[in-house]
C-alpha cells in the first residue's frame, strides 16, 4: 500500500511542472543493430511566468534499453531560455528557488529538473538545470538568465 500511495504522491507533486514538447534529435553515433545515441531538443514555456520559453538540449543513450525505456541517459545538457511575449508577472511574488520543470532520465529515480530564481534587484530571472537522482545527484549543470523586458505589442 505504501507504494501506491508514494507513487500517487510524486504523480501529483509532478502535475504542476511544465510539460516539453519535442523538437528534433540529432544522431551521434552509428549502431549498426540497435539504436544510435542522440542529442534530442525539446523546449516548455514555464508555467508561472508566461512570455518565458526554454530550449533544453540532452543527450540520450541509444542501445536497446531505449526503446524499452531502460537506460539511464547521461547527465549532459544544455539549457537556454528567452523572453518571448509580455511578462506581467512581479518578480518579487515569486518564490526564491522554484522547481519549473522535471523530466525523468532513468527508470531508476533520475531526472533532469530545471529551477527558476527571480533577481528582483537586477530585473532577470535566472534559470538553473542540474542533473538528480535519489542517492547521488550529479555535479553537471547549466545555466541561462531572462532580463525582462518590456515587450511592444503590434
Amino acid at each position: 500500500m505504501r507504494p501506491l500511495y508514494l507513487s500517487a504522491m510524486l504523480f501529483l507533486a509532478a502535475s504542476g511542472f511544465a510539460r516539453a514538447d519535442d523538437l528534433a534529435c540529432v544522431s551521434t553515433t552509428f549502431n549498426l543493430l540497435s539504436p544510435n545515441d542522440k542529442v534530442c531538443v525539446s523546449d516548455f514555456e514555464d508555467p508561472k511566468v508566461p512570455g518565458v520559453t526554454c530550449f533544453i538540449s540532452q543527450a540520450r543513450k541509444g542501445g536497446w534499453g531505449q526503446p524499452l525505456g531502460l537506460n539511464e541517459d547521461p547527465s549532459n545538457f544544455s539549457v537556454s531560455c528567452r523572453q518571448l511575449g509580455p511578462i506581467t508577472t512581479d518578480l518579487s511574488t515569486l518564490p526564491e528557488k522554484e522547481e519549473a520543470f522535471s523530466e525523468k532520465t532513468s527508470i531508476f529515480f533520475k531526472a533532469t529538473r530545471i529551477y527558476r530564481m527571480p533577481d528582483a534587484k537586477r530585473g532577470t530571472l535566472v534559470y538553473v538545470a542540474v542533473s538528480s537522482k535519489l542517492i547521488n545527484g550529479s555535479p553537471a549543470n547549466a545555466i541561462s538568465v531572462v532580463p525582462v523586458m518590456p515587450w511592444a505589442s503590434k
